[in-house]
């Protein structure tokens, strides 16, 4: 049951605009990029950057413009849903007055609901071409795909097919999408801190590396050096010689450290964005934006520390 859900959820993220076009493009841009970290590993010499530079450069191309788009897709969602129920409210109140349920609509298409004013206008003008109102609501519901419309064109579509007194099912229904709203708005302002927390840990995280890399590990680069010359001198004078240290292992600590901003990026954004909204989709903005910083960090600041390897 779990992956049939998840696998629903990306479907619906997929539905969103040109999110399967935009998805396509970045996964097309990402491995074309990849390969030419590949041909970077080959040794190939006209490529001007080290393999894990393209690695966390396709990684940005991948996760960065699908992000964004999903993440502003469902922003305009969210602004269509967040005036629901007043819409809901003004249907109400026009029914109450004897309209039936298209006349209410067509009434109330009449008002300002923001982002959602568009739909509403789109589904009076199909009911006054004749279609019926519950089947205009589902196409309402199907233009917009959220929970939170489907459930609400659900229960209005049954108590109209029903004959009931829809205008108090109306009222009922817009009570219940504010309370939506406002649990979803206690949920991001709790969320809020943790996700500072995730983009503070990954800044220490990095400073951390920049000064093992700075203090750290230059001064035992500086000290091998010493030691190696010492010991050159002291064989020299046919004497025992110094304990010497291994500098050929410190550029694969940098490596290491670089790959470990790169994983901690990525999976630092996965988990924002599942404490932001549950959705992983909305991870991959937040990863991006850390890729950025850690690419910057290590490449443009500091000189590229492991990956220059």
């Amino acid at each position: 049951m779990p992956d049939k859900e998840n696998k629903g959820s990306f479907e619906k993220v997929l539905s969103l605009g040109y999110a399967k076009e935009v998805l396509i493009v970045s996964v097309i841009g990402a491995a074309s990029i990849a390969f030419i970290a590949v041909l970077g590993i080959l040794g190939v010499d006209w490529v001007p950057l080290a393999p894990l530079d393209w690695a966390m450069i396709s990684a940005m191309v991948f996760v960065g413009p699908f992000g964004f788009y999903v993440s502003h897709k469902q922003k305009q969602i969210e602004r269509i849903e967040r005036r629901l129920p007043d819409f809901l409210r003004d249907v109400s109140e026009a029914g109450r007055f004897g309209m039936t349920l298209s006349e209410a609509i067509v009434v109330s298409a009449r008002g300002r609901y923001g982002a959602l004013t568009p739909e509403i206008k789109k589904m009076a003008a199909q009911i006054r071409w004749g279609v019926p109102a519950n089947e205009a609501l589902r196409l309402f519901s199907e233009r917009v795909n959220t929970d939170l419309v489907n459930r609400v064109v659900a229960i209005i579509t049954k108590a109209n097919e029903a004959g009931g007194n829809v205008a108090d099912v109306l009222n009922m229904v817009s009570q219940d999408a504010k309370e939506v709203h406002a649990s979803e708005d206690e949920q991001k302002i709790a969320m809020t801190s943790y996700l500072a927390v995730i983009y503070i840990a990954f800044a220490v995280f990095i400073v951390v590396i920049i000064i093992l890399n700075t203090q750290f590990l230059t001064q035992m680069e500086q000290a091998g050096a010493q030691l190696e010359t010492e010991g050159e001198m002291e064989a020299d004078m046919g004497g025992a010689g110094v304990a010497e240290i291994d500098v050929d292992q410190i550029p694969v600590i940098r490596y290491i450290f670089a790959l470990a901003v790169f994983a901690h990026a990525v999976g630092d954004g996965i988990v924002a964005g599942i404490l932001q909204t549950g959705k992983i989709t909305n991870g991959m903005k937040h990863s991006f934006i850390l890729l950025v910083i850690g690419f910057v960090s290590l490449r443009v600041l500091f000189g590229g520390m492991g990956l220059m390897l």
